[in-house]
């Protein structure tokens, strides 16, 4: 059966995959906590996390279920660190989904934002964390008539360990370029973009998807940066497809 591992963006938990685990049982979900987030809390330092570190734990789980070669689906930082294990563990990876992110590091001013929403995070806890992200990580239509995905997306922001924000802002602010890295993937891709969404836009997860030899795209509508949990039938539509042709 293929084991299909599921990673989580930030600032959430494995839970904003639960529609996927429920629907995709033709396959073996796999779809851990990071360190630092739900109940992996770990023992790191913010200074000491990395999207080599979380690649590292990842591989190491892996191996402790005896899981070979998968399918890596990752969303936002989920899709950085799928590409940390296309690096670094190609011969680990059967297949990638990139959902609602993008190759390129951090900008300069980017990085400034990465600061300043960690000592947001220090200073004033996960609320507000939770009421500066709100509004970018989801589409003005889910904001206005899903009610229960905001709040969904809020409580799973709260419960958060103040540490691990911290830690993956860090790693997210020096995470590598990895436009380079397009053009020399030989696994199937599939590449799912939210049509209103405000941190990885369709059109640049288009133009990246072009770059990728042979890379499937798909656009789903109404939906912001968080498309598994504001639009799930259809992402399970397109994952459900992916993983049928494999």
């Amino acid at each position: 059966m293929t084991a299909v591992l599921f990673i989580h963006g930030f600032p959430f938990d494995h839970l904003m995959w639960r529609h996927q685990l429920a629907a995709l049982t033709r396959w073996r979900c796999i779809a851990p906590d990071l360190p630092g987030a739900g109940t992996s809390r770990g023992s790191k330092s913010a200074d000491e996390f990395s999207m080599g570190s979380y690649a590292d734990d990842l591989i190491a789980r892996l191996d402790g279920l005896q899981v070979g070669p998968a399918v890596v689906c990752g969303l936002s930082m989920g899709g950085y660190i799928v590409f940390e294990l296309l690096r670094r563990f190609p011969e680990r990876i059967r297949a990638a989904v990139l959902l609602n992110t993008k190759a390129a590091a951090d900008t300069p001013e980017s990085k400034r934002g990465r600061d300043a929403l960690a000592a947001t995070a220090q200073h004033s806890g996960a609320q507000a964390v939770a009421d500066e992200l709100l509004p970018k990580v989801l589409a003005r239509a889910t904001l206005e008539r899903q009610p229960a995905v905001v709040r969904e997306v809020t409580e799973m922001i709260l419960r958060q360990p103040v540490s691990g924000l911290v830690g993956a802002l860090r790693a997210l602010r020096d995470r590598p370029d990895s436009t380079p890295l397009l053009a020399r993937i030989r696994v199937p891709v599939l590449v799912v973009a939210g049509d209103d969404d405000q941190i990885a836009p369709a059109a640049g997860m288009e133009e990246m998807a072009s770059a990728i030899r042979g890379a499937q795209y798909v656009l789903i509508p109404e939906s912001g940066h968080l498309s598994p949990l504001e639009r799930p039938a259809a992402v399970n539509a397109a994952l459900n497809a992916f993983l049928g042709q494999l």
